[in-house]
């Protein structure tokens, strides 16, 4: 009989510590058949931490509490004068930082994907450097450029 329970007793465990889903809500244009590559791509780890199970479609989480979110489907920015990194051949728009998040938009992709982090766990860096190789499955069809390469636009004529 314990030989029988034996094999329920070892998988108890690893059931129990199953991870629920994380209810996120889905970007505006997740349904675009473009995300579905970009999360099927996503990586399984970051920075040693598994994804898991979300409730939207077109987002991954890693970690419990997560240390990162990615949702596919955001409306791409427009032109800004927002800090620009490029990693791995994704330029990422810094849209917001605060102590306990940053959160991070792809630059001349559409759909465009936001990634959100907690900087206390883990660093941008690695994050990006972990999703881009995702990403770049999205035409890229802009880029960010610093101020030396923007178009000098002449001043208005005083009236």
């Amino acid at each position: 009989m314990l030989r029988r329970l034996l094999p329920l007793l070892v998988l108890a465990p690893v059931l129990a510590a199953c991870t629920p889903a994380l209810v996120l809500e889905p970007a505006p244009q997740a349904h675009d058949p473009a995300c579905a590559e970009v999360m099927l791509r996503m990586p399984d780890e970051i920075d040693g931490t598994p994804d898991r199970d979300t409730s939207a479609q077109g987002t991954e989480a890693w970690g419990d509490p997560a240390l990162a979110i990615a949702r596919c489907g955001m409306e791409p920015p427009a032109p800004t004068t927002d800090r620009c990194v490029t990693v791995d051949g994704v330029d990422w728009i810094s849209t917001e930082e605060s102590e306990e998040s940053w959160t991070f938009v792809t630059y001349g992709r559409t759909p465009a994907v936001e990634v959100i982090l907690d900087p206390t766990r883990v660093s941008g860096a690695t994050v990006l450097s972990t999703v881009s190789p995702a990403v770049t499955v999205l035409e890229q069809t802009g880029e960010c450029v610093g101020a030396q390469d923007a178009e000098q636009v002449p001043e208005a004529p005083e009236s």
